[in-house]
């Protein structure tokens, strides 16, 4: 199918035709851009004839009546009349709205009308991060949540994506667990076959407890377990089993995490900082022999003149260390090779906290300089802010300590289960139905929450708001959806369809034009990297039909005609909510 060409353009389009034929001769050449905005005062405002008329010299009120002349109306444009000193306001028919919204509906790939990216590429989008034998905990939240998005919206609209989870599995501290497992060979045993996410991670907890307190205690276990580092790096094949057993219970315990969260991680997707160890002699190489890096006291580093100490002395980027030891700029320079050679990549995004800007800036600068980021690939770090408690201060525990993350997700399921059971006044759902749509609001609040707030920015985690029905949470949205849902039920025999020829009220014109903006909106989040335009999006849709609903009755609505035309744009509401919150990868219920 051909993609739907939005009011916008269709609007676009007919002025610039006209605001070219006005323009006079010796503006011929100009290039011409309406600057078409949506508007309070009428269905579009064009603010662009005010520039173009000071660069052709031409008396902007003037050159503005002369478009509204030429402007081609009737079918898409209802009125345009001139505003101020060169404005021009729009009113689109009821007939387009329409017509428009029911090319969404019948689009037979279900796009609702969504083009595909004219040029698109290959995005490598680094997120999800949690290290080996460690528990995942709030901050490992944004970075996932974030990254999950991205990958949604960019695949919809046409780019190939590559995921790839950088885990910490690589380090000093394998010596020591690793040793300690050597001299307690049963501490990893498992008695049954299966073993859950969370026994998982206790018995890694256990593990690097006693093995620290060992470490810590008994000089001799220090040393062989210094040694056991060396035998790790150098690919010791007792050493890199040990350290595969590792790796594998992490993984149970990350996969069930990101199965509470709702998200889809491939095991081939997870490639870790050891994933590049056979890499990182020759970008050491290729850097040393190109001048790119060079040898400071024993190391190899680079050099940058604008990022300097608070003793004004350079601070370098440590490729590789006095000891012959490898940092993470190694690893992260040979993870850019990779992708860009390997991969084919166009972009490579690293959805990362914001304190590790500077190494990335560093990173990315020494990429450039070797050639291997350049003009036709790029690489971004989309640097998210911190998650703040209510107290507007980093979120912690009570105890002062780290809040796990699966604490807080199951505390939110609690909190949202709570909710959902309170509303089923009727009793209309199952525990087993509450239960399913407790995770689903739950999980859903959390990551709305985080999605709702530019990636750059902090943001306090509340529960309270997040599971509220009033203001901009998820459930306000799900529970719209889901009110659609039980309009279309009670409809029966009436099906939806549009009608043209009806005029609309006003609730329902406001309605009808936003949803026609979901295409423009979802290619500015996917160019700008910008979830939250999509979030901001979907809670003004959830508000219209809000309003829609309250002034414009549905199934007594006084003609049959009126009936199957709001019943239509109940249903488009419906498939555009389904699909946003679908690509912010928050469930939408059929019932709650």
């Amino acid at each position: 199918m051909a993609s739907v060409t939005s009011l916008t353009a269709h609007v676009h389009q007919r002025l610039a035709a006209a605001l070219t034929a006005a323009l006079p001769a010796a503006g011929a050449d100009t290039d011409v851009d309406p600057l078409l905005r949506r508007s309070d005062r009428a269905d579009f405002q064009a603010n662009g004839i005010l520039a173009l008329a000071k660069k052709v010299r031409a008396n902007p009120r003037e050159l503005a009546s002369s478009v509204v002349e030429r402007v081609v109306s009737g079918d898409v444009i209802k009125g345009i009349e001139v505003s101020g000193p060169g404005f021009l306001n729009i009113t689109i028919t009821d007939r387009a709205i329409v017509e428009n919204l029911a090319q969404r509906a019948t689009d037979p790939v279900a796009r609702l009308g969504v083009p595909y990216a004219e040029n698109p590429g290959t995005t490598v989008i680094d997120y999800a991060q949690p290290n080996v034998a460690k528990e995942m905990h709030v901050g490992h939240l944004r970075s996932a949540v974030i990254g999950d998005a991205l990958v949604q919206i960019l695949e919809f609209v046409g780019e190939t994506v590559v995921r790839r989870h950088h885990i910490g599995d690589w380090g000093t501290q394998f010596g020591m667990l690793i040793q300690y497992l050597i001299e307690h060979p049963h501490e990893l045993d498992h008695k049954d076959s299966e073993v859950s996410g969370e026994e998982a991670m206790s018995n890694l907890n256990r593990l690097y407890k006693a093995s620290r307190t060992l470490f810590d205690s008994d000089e001799a276990f220090k040393t062989r377990a210094r040694r056991r580092v060396v035998d790790l790096q150098a690919g010791d094949p007792e050493t890199l089993a040990l350290w595969q057993k590792f790796v594998d219970e992490s993984k149970i315990y990350f996969f069930s995490v990101f199965d509470k969260l709702d998200m889809d991680i491939r095991d081939p997707d997870i490639v870790g900082e050891s994933g590049y160890n056979d890499m990182l002699n020759e970008t050491c190489r290729l850097l040393e022999e190109s001048g790119v890096a060079v040898r400071s006291e024993g190391a190899l580093c680079v050099f940058f003149d604008d990022i300097k100490g608070p003793d004004g002395n350079p601070v370098p980027l440590i490729v590789k260390k006095s000891d012959g030891g490898y940092g993470y700029a190694a690893t992260d320079l040979s993870a850019i090779r990779d992708r860009v050679f390997n991969l084919k990549a166009n972009t490579l995004l690293y959805v990362v906290d914001a304190r590790q800007s500077l190494h990335f800036r560093m990173v990315f600068e020494t990429a450039r300089r070797a050639g291997w980021l350049n003009g036709d690939t790029k690489a971004v770090q989309l640097a998210f802010g911190t998650v703040l408690g209510k107290d507007g201060k980093p979120f912690k525990t009570r105890e002062g300590e780290t809040v796990r993350l699966v604490d807080l997700l199951d505390e939110a399921i609690d909190r949202a289960t709570a909710v959902v059971r309170e509303k089923d006044t009727q009793g209309q759902l199952s525990e087993e139905e509450i239960a399913e749509r407790g995770a689903q609001v739950g999980i859903g609040a959390v990551k709305y929450a985080d999605l709702s707030t530019s990636a750059s920015r902090d943001y306090k985690f509340d529960l309270d708001q997040m599971v509220s029905l009033n203001g901009d949470t998820s459930v306000y949205l799900q529970y719209a959806y889901a009110r659609i849902q039980s309009i279309l039920r009670k409809a029966g025999s009436a099906e939806p369809a549009a009608h043209p020829e009806l005029e609309l009220a006003d609730a329902e014109r406001a309605l009808g034009l936003h949803i026609d903006r979901f295409a423009e909106t979802l290619a500015e989040a996917a160019a700008e990297y910008a979830p939250h335009k999509l979030t901001a999006y979907l809670y003004q849709l959830a508000a219209l039909y809000t309003s829609f609903y309250d002034k414009c009755p549905v199934l007594k609505a006084d003609t049959p005609a009126q009936v199957e035309n709001r019943l239509f744009l109940c249903d488009i509401t419906a498939r555009t909510l389904h699909q946003g919150m679908a690509l912010l990868g928050i469930r939408t219920p059929e019932r709650l």
